[in-house]
This record gives C-alpha cells, sequence and structure tokens, in this order.
C-alpha cells in the first residue's frame, strides 16, 4: 500500500544528513510541481491558439517530451523520505523491533542495488545523446522543433543519484537500528497505521493541530 510516514530527527550526524537531503529532494519537488503547472499553462495557450486564432503553440509536444522527466523522476527521492511508495506491508506490517528494521534494512538494500543499476543506463543514454562536438551538444532532438534531448536525459540519473543518496541514509539508520534495537530510529520512515494518518489528515484540514499547541 502507499501511505504516509513520520520520519524523527536529533542532533545526530545521521540526521543532519538527512535533513540536508530533504532540503535538496523539497527543492526538486517543487521544480516538479513548477513543470506541471508550466504544462497546464501551455496547454491553455496552445488549445487557445488554435480555437482562437488557428495557431497552436508550436512544439508542444516537444515541450511536453522535455518535461515528463521532471515529472516522473524529480520526487522519488522526496516520495521515498516521506514513505509514500507503494509497497506491500501485510508481512512487515506485523513486524516489530529488530525483526522490522532488519526487513526494511534488506528490502532498502535491494532498491539501492536496483537504483545504482538504473543511474548507471541512464548515464549511458545521456552519454549516448550528449557530444560537445555536434551542435547544441546534441546527437538527438525532438521532431517538431527540434529542441536537444539531452537536458531531458539527464534528468534521470540525476534523480537516480539523489534517490541513491536517500536509500544509503535510509540504510545507515535501519542498520543502526538493527544493531540497537532501537523503538523509533532517526532518519528513516516510520510507517502510520490507518487511524494515525487519518488523525493526521484531519488536523491538517481542520487547523486541530495549530488549535491544540
Amino acid at each position: 500500500m502507499a501511505g504516509t510516514a513520520s520520519v524523527l530527527t536529533d542532533d545526530s550526524f545521521l540526521s543532519r544528513l538527512d535533513q540536508r537531503l530533504f532540503s535538496i529532494e523539497k527543492i526538486l519537488i517543487l521544480i516538479g510541481g513548477l513543470a506541471i503547472f508550466s504544462l497546464m499553462l501551455m496547454a491553455v495557450i496552445s488549445v487557445g491558439g488554435r480555437n482562437f486564432f488557428n495557431r497552436p503553440l508550436p512544439g508542444y509536444v516537444d515541450w511536453i517530451e522535455q518535461a515528463m522527466p521532471l515529472i516522473a523522476f524529480v520526487g522519488i527521492a522526496y516520495t521515498q523520505r516521506v514513505g509514500g511508495h507503494i509497497r506491500m506491508d501485510i508481512l512487515v506490517g506485523q513486524l516489530k523491533g529488530r525483526p522490522l528494521w532488519l526487513a526494511e534494512f534488506v528490502s532498502t538494500f535491494a532498491m539501492l542495488v536496483l537504483t545504482l543499476l538504473l543511474l548507471w543506463g541512464s548515464w549511458a543514454h545521456f552519454q549516448r545523446s550528449f557530444d560537445f562536438s555536434v551542435p547544441m551538444w546534441s546527437r538527438d532532438s525532438s521532431i517538431d522543433i527540434g529542441l536537444p534531448l539531452w537536458p531531458a536525459k539527464l534528468l534521470a540519473p540525476i534523480a537516480f543519484f539523489v534517490l541513491a543518496l536517500r536509500l544509503t541514509i535510509q540504510l545507515w539508520g535501519f542498520g543502526r537500528a538493527v544493531k540497537t534495537d532501537a523503538t523509533n530510529p532517526v532518519a528513516v520512515p516510520l510507517i502510520e497505521d490507518a487511524a494515525t494518518q487519518a488523525q493526521r489528515e484531519a488536523e491538517s484540514v481542520s487547523g486541530l493541530e495549530e488549535d491544540s499547541k
């Protein structure tokens, strides 16, 4: 299932790394949101131009191609940090203490290995597109208005690199939790049950959280 999670912080070096990376992830998620908003504006301009002036926005599909990596990839590390990715937790949800942290460590390690493979493959894909010796440094371009494609292809390895950093931090956090049998480790997502999620959502909507302070 997909849900939300709380991430505890303290003054430890691991927690400081987590918070600094989280600030980068929030910037990336903001960029992704601006990309979606920009596509909405471009759609309005293109449809309006087609209907009223018989002149749709040139290269609209090309710009969609450029923006898709922003929408698809830049938010994956942020989602991993807050525990928002879809996961099957029927079994893991029944675990407590060290067995739970060990299961999370193993799954996070598997994700890190897969992410590193994706990072390697996407970087190789970018390299096939980028070339300093050709116009606009690009060996390929979009069909309509000829936008270079290497900037869009570069976004994937950047996003996977940030995700690899996030998984490394979480691997460290889960490993330390296994070692110390911590109840509430820092820098890792602590998945909340349905009742807690519902309460937090109700507080955020109704303002009860602010009134209770």
